[in-house]
């Protein structure tokens, strides 16, 4: 199996480890055991059992093992920023696909939402908008992270949860430039909000009343108005 593709590969160790109780993980027999249940060398093996550590699969305890798990979120963030410095993806990008993905998340969390998360997310609005106001510029941008974050775990979609980190780690300056660029040109109404602030009540009420439209609809008015303020990204 010295040239078995990383997949094959994979399906092999699946065979050969054993599930840990109460956990998603499965532990891994010794190197030895496994380079001649594989038909493997001992470096060939180490190559490849590297490749799925850095792809965030595998993981080492020291004094228990190697097991195989679901992997964090690294690796894409990883991917998404070198390719980002190479300039194979650029920022358009990632803003286009942020859109249709938070689009996408929006909509269905209005499905699915219980009310006491709806009532969280209402909870992080308020706090974007108080810390605005007060000029905790940094904590109004956390509480907006923390209010997309929050929308796409109500989602609990494992593909949505890793491609909305990689796009929020990636673009994370940016939306934080851009809030403190808002702060300086967007009018406030008569309560002294901003526009793009108080959008995100519109996903709350949307997901309140159960409306994938209307959800979805407020979503792409919140990155309308970003659009509309001709802000340029931070690089």
């Amino acid at each position: 199996m010295a040239t078995a593709s990383l997949e094959s590969i994979v399906s092999e160790l699946m065979r050969l480890a054993t599930p840990e109780p109460g956990t998603t993980a499965r532990r891994l027999p010794p190197e030895r055991e496994l380079g001649e249940a594989l038909n493997m060398s001992r470096g060939a093996l180490r190559e490849q059992l590297s490749v799925l550590e850095l792809l965030g699969f595998l993981h080492r305890t020291q004094g228990r093992g190697t097991y195989i798990d679901t992997p964090g979120d690294d690796f894409v963030r990883s991917y998404f920023t070198i390719s980002r410095q190479l300039g194979y993806l650029n920022d358009q990008q990632f803003a286009d696909a942020r859109v249709l993905l938070e689009e996408s998340i929006a909509e269905q969390a209005a499905r699915v939402a219980s009310d006491e998360q709806v009532e969280a997310l209402r909870a992080d609005v308020d706090a974007m908008i108080a810390a605005t106001k007060a000029g905790d510029h940094e904590a109004a941008f956390e509480a907006d992270v923390r209010f997309h974050s929050r929308l796409n775990g109500i989602v609990d979609n494992p593909i949505f949860r890793l491609m909305h980190e990689g796009f929020s780690h990636v673009l994370r300056e940016t939306i934080r430039y851009r809030r403190l660029q808002a702060v300086r040109v967007e009018p406030v109404d008569e309560h002294g909000v901003r526009r793009t602030d108080a959008v995100h009540y519109d996903v709350v009420d949307a997901l309140e009343a159960r409306d994938p439209d209307a959800a979805r609809a407020a979503m792409r008015e919140h990155f309308e108005n970003w659009l509309q303020l001709h802000i340029e990204p931070v690089r």
